[in-house]
């Protein structure tokens, strides 16, 4: 099913390219270019990184755990730079991302196409009004993830040094791995349930809580088809935005000025990571449909197999 929904996904790319490439020169361009700005701003904002991540310490500290654990170590640094750059990228987040994505939802579940280089923005502008709040539910849902994972690490930390299992070097090790791989895969689900939201918000033309719930009841069976969909999309835009940093900023780096190759390079990479972000939306148009169908095909199904006096029940 998601080879299927990743040709698909591809084949309303090429078949709308016109359309998907003004969306992500006009309006992902800028959003883009923040994103990974921020990262590569991340050495010349090492103050305000240093204050988050010893922020950080201080809460890990205070629920005891281990301090030589290179888990949290970890997790401390890539948290601090994560709130640096949501904090950074938040003003064209909220504003021409979230254009843009009414504008790919209006395309690919509109059947509409833009002509000429024009966008449908009368239409993306009425569902931005229910992408909007969603996507605000969604930042409060990925922060409540974080700290459902960090109340049961702080439970299993504390359990094991009341124990006296704590000074056990290699039970320690075996508790880190296993707090990464659970938090990897709470994250990934939480981000695939909001990103699908976002889609049920335009369509459905509701926002906050009811797209989140309705994107957790679509995959509820098709949790691995989402999460095998989020993966080349994520290793995409993750290689993308390490060809940023090696490619642009370490060159702007070694020589010291911004040549004229040197920035058409970054915009070409800027852009291709734009195209990312739209083909990512189109695959979470095409998820919706898949899991729309999936479930309305397991719904007659099931009504099928009732028998009449069932039947003639459940519609009294």
């Amino acid at each position: 099913m998601a080879l299927r929904i990743i040709r698909s996904s591809i084949n309303v790319f090429f078949d709308g390219y016109q359309s998907f490439t003004s969306i992500a020169a006009l309006l992902v361009l800028p959003a883009s270019t923040s994103i990974l700005l921020s990262q590569a701003m991340v050495p010349l904002s090492e103050p305000v990184i240093k204050t988050i991540s010893l922020r950080l310490s201080a809460m890990f500290l205070a629920a005891r755990f281990p301090a030589s654990a290179e888990f949290f170590e970890l997790l401390n640094l890539k948290l601090a730079q994560t709130v640096f750059s949501f904090v950074a990228t938040l003003p064209l987040v909220l504003t021409l991302l979230l254009v843009a994505k009414a504008c790919v939802v209006v395309v690919v579940c509109g059947g509409r196409r833009c002509q000429q280089g024009s966008l449908p923005l009368s239409a993306a502008l009425r569902l931005y009004r229910s992408i909007l709040p969603t996507h605000l539910f969604n930042s409060f849902v990925v922060l409540s993830a974080n700290a459902t994972v960090f109340i049961f690490l702080f439970l299993v930390f504390n359990a094991a040094d009341v124990l006296g299992l704590a000074s056990n070097s290699a039970l320690l090790l075996l508790l880190s791995a296993a707090g990464a791989v659970l938090y990897s895969v709470v994250i990934a689900n939480s981000t695939v349930i909001c990103n699908l939201a976002i889609v049920v918000a335009a369509v459905d033309g509701c926002g906050g809580l009811l797209p989140v719930l309705k994107a957790c009841f679509l995959v509820r069976r098709h949790a691995s088809t989402a999460l095998a969909l989020a993966l080349p999309a994520n290793l995409g835009m993750a290689a993308v935005e390490a060809l940023f940093q090696y490619r642009v900023i370490r060159q702007y780096n070694v020589s010291g000025e911004l040549s004229s190759s040197l920035l058409w390079e970054a915009i070409s990479i800027v852009y291709f990571y734009a195209l990312l972000i739209v083909l990512e939306v189109v695959m979470n148009c095409k998820l919706y449909e898949a899991c729309t169908l999936a479930n309305k095909h397991e719904h007659e199904q099931d009504q099928g197999e009732l028998k009449p006096e069932e039947k003639a029940a459940l519609f009294v």
